[in-house]
């Protein structure tokens, strides 16, 4: 399956007044780009901007991970996530869930001011965050660390105050608990929404980010409090695994567009080639795909390709 762009990954695509924006972590992770077309067949062709470099050091110096841009009460925002080193001795982060703000009426003009921490009501690890309107309130979704709960992160979930602040307490939506879920790593993260028929759909990503790696979902339907813990409904088996025989390997930290003609689209990474090229940091061949969304006859979206009968 050909890359729709090569070397980005976590990517997140926004469609708003007829345009495109795209961003995703660069494979150095020190710098937040954005690029914008009229089409999605152009995006891969536009030009880049950098819109913001890291630090050269402190908690916003390290490892620039999963940007994703959102138009809030007139004004253009991206979270991302940013640590102040590397892994510790047993492989834990330090990040962080940071903003940037744009005044500007087109993000690619002008400049974005950086507005600090999103604070999440706790310290520790924290990431992927996305943000998302449903039922007339928007909500603040995100991937955390809480230390009583073995694995490094689950799926939490906020109402907004305004574009920088949370109504906390947080709600706890997912932790990493089936077998697939646990393979390398316990993880969950990555988490996008999808808007269909009025139910809410949540995928995320789950284990290590090799091969391994695999999407999940939680539904909630139409009328149900999202912060309401017990109106979710998680999958018990993985949305998106590997595909071998359309060398996708890992598919994952998705987010979701639509085309001109408004049918949903599967934005997600994946590499060529099983394991890594170094390490799962150092290898820079995380491509972004699209994959067009299905629904079946119940209305729940389908994203893994099918497979021929001879296929396993």
């Amino acid at each position: 399956m050909k890359a729709y762009i090569e070397q980005r990954a976590d990517p997140y695509i926004l469609r708003k007044d007829g345009w495109y924006y795209f961003t995703a972590s660069v494979p150095e992770f020190d710098r937040i780009v954005l690029r914008k077309a009229r089409t999605l067949k152009e995006l891969p062709d536009a030009v880049e901007k950098v819109v913001w470099v890291r630090h050269p050091q402190g908690p916003m110096s390290c490892n620039i991970w999963a940007p994703e841009i959102h138009f809030v009460d007139g004004k253009w925002y991206i979270y991302f996530a940013a640590a102040r080193t590397g892994a510790d001795e047993s492989g834990c982060y330090d990040h962080r869930i940071y903003a940037l703000e744009n005044e500007s009426a087109d993000p690619m003009e002008g400049s974005f001011v950086e507005k600090g921490r999103i604070d999440t009501g706790w310290e520790s690890f924290s990431l992927d965050s996305t943000t998302a309107v449903f039922q007339g309130k928007r909500y603040f979704i995100w991937a955390q660390r809480d230390f009583d709960i073995p694995g490094n992160s689950n799926l939490y979930i906020a109402e907004m105050k305004n574009a920088l602040e949370l109504k906390l307490p947080a709600v706890r939506l997912s932790i990493p608990e089936y077998d697939w879920e646990c393979q390398g790593f316990l993880v969950n993260e990555g988490p996008s929404c999808l808007i269909h028929d009025g139910n809410l759909f949540l995928t995320y990503s789950a284990s290590a980010t090799d091969e391994r790696y695999a999407m999940g979902m939680l539904s909630l339907p139409q009328g149900a409090d999202p912060l309401d813990a017990a109106s979710w409904k998680k999958s018990p088996v993985p949305v998106m695994v590997s595909e071998p025989e359309n060398e996708l390997f890992g598919p994952g930290h998705n987010s979701f567009t639509v085309d001109e003609e408004g049918h949903d689209w599967l934005v997600f990474h994946a590499r060529p080639y099983p394991g890594f090229h170094g390490t799962a940091l150092s290898d820079p061949n995380r491509h972004c795909f699209l994959r067009r969304v299905q629904y079946s006859a119940e209305g729940t979206p389908v994203f893994q390709a099918e497979r021929r009968p001879n296929e396993q």
